[in-house]
């Protein structure tokens, strides 16, 4: 608790919700089987809520099953010299593997929760509170994480067109509950924007000629992480450019089909209080699961039935994918691609560089042309 008050007004409302959980396992897995135990979804419920929570409710808002709940752990929990002794330290170690079903987590899931206990042993070493990091003499390494992106996923020109589109149709033509979400799907995909990125656009700082490529400067972004993680209380965090200093911005070049459809959503739409270019029927700020059963309904009216069961643009946020591995098919310098997108070179070629789905076929195609003229 003393480790997440300290860290809490120096991170992001998302990694508040992420260092949370991870502090709920590594405490689950320090307790002692004592009497009374409450069920794991109150444990959950209790930690999750109410015990790494900074700033959260008042004390008197706090249920009473909660309150007797975050007593027994308090009764149960292992000292934290406990973690000295080895066995102990690779239970907790092998809990992070581990998601609440007893199946094994995803390797970005382990590596992140190991990464909070490093940094937790690490600030208890320092207050003085463990003599030595007990991780020292563990010789324990966390899941290897994919980086690349699943090539299946990718879309080429034509379904990415297709499922923007398909877009539109989703929804009664009145509430528009699809047609509002076109733009931020095709920032997505012409202009390779992350999903924060894209409604987070406002209009002034856009340039939407009549006629050509257009631009627009971010600087901000807004990412759904939760009221009680937010210092505004408010679901969406607003923040800097992912991976950029806070003042930072970023000039990213938008085609002309682009630049259509966002001049087409201002004149039929208009634009939020804020300037925003995409907002709901009230004028707030989209949500991620809004966008996210948009998306649903529109690979269902684009795709055959063999690509909706598919991977291919399953999320979003593969429009983002399939927007810089066409940039790269297309033969634009890395640099370039990796300027537009927000990424390092590195992170790009290791990443994004991608074929695009059907462009195996082209390339077969080439190389049985070129062995047919030695027949």
């Amino acid at each position: 608790m003393e480790y997440m008050e300290m860290r809490w007004p120096l991170i992001a409302a998302k990694t508040r919700d992420e260092t949370n959980d991870a502090l709920c396992a590594i405490t689950l897995s320090m307790l002692r089987d004592v009497r009374g135990r409450p069920s794991d979804p109150l444990l959950r419920r209790a930690l999750r809520g109410w015990a790494f929570v900074v700033a959260g409710p008042e004390p008197g808002g706090m249920p009473n099953d909660v309150r007797l709940a975050l007593r027994w752990v308090a009764g149960a929990s292992r000292p934290l010299s406990d973690l000295l002794d080895p066995a102990v330290l690779r239970a907790v170690l092998q809990s992070l593997r581990l998601k609440q079903d007893g199946l094994p987590a995803a390797a970005e899931t382990q590596r992140h929760k190991h990464k909070v206990l490093v940094n937790a042993l690490r600030y208890a070493v320092e207050q003085r509170k463990l003599p030595a990091d007990p991780l020292a003499s563990i010789n324990w390494r966390a899941a290897e994480t994919v980086q690349q992106v699943d090539p299946r996923v990718v879309a080429n020109p034509v379904q990415a067109r297709s499922l923007i589109c398909a877009a539109s149709y989703v929804g009664g033509y009145r509430r528009a509950r699809g047609r509002r979400l076109v733009g931020v799907f095709a920032g997505m995909y012409y202009a390779g924007l992350r999903p924060a990125e894209a409604v987070a656009v406002a209009l002034p700082d856009c340039v939407l000629p009549l006629e050509g490529w257009g631009r627009v400067t971010l600087h901000r972004s807004l990412p759904q992480a939760g009221k009680k993680w937010t210092d505004t209380g408010r679901v969406h965090d607003e923040r800097g450019l992912k991976n950029r200093p806070v003042d930072e911005t970023r000039v990213v070049p938008l085609p002309p089909e682009l630049v259509g459809l966002w001049r087409e959503s201002v004149e039929t739409f208009g634009t939020a209080d804020d300037g925003r270019l995409f907002f709901n029927e009230r004028g707030g700020i989209v949500a991620s699961g809004t966008y996210d059963r948009v998306w649903h309904e529109a690979r269902e009216l684009a795709l055959p039935p063999d690509l909706v069961d598919s991977p291919l643009a399953g999320r979003p946020y593969d429009l983002r994918h399939s927007a810089l591995s066409t940039w790269l098919n297309a033969g634009v310098d890395p640099t370039e691609v990796a300027e537009r997108a927000g990424n390092s070179v590195e992170v790009l070629l290791t990443r994004y560089a991608k074929c695009l789905y059907g462009r195996q076929a082209i390339a077969n195609q080439r190389i049985e042309a070129l062995l047919g003229q030695y027949a």
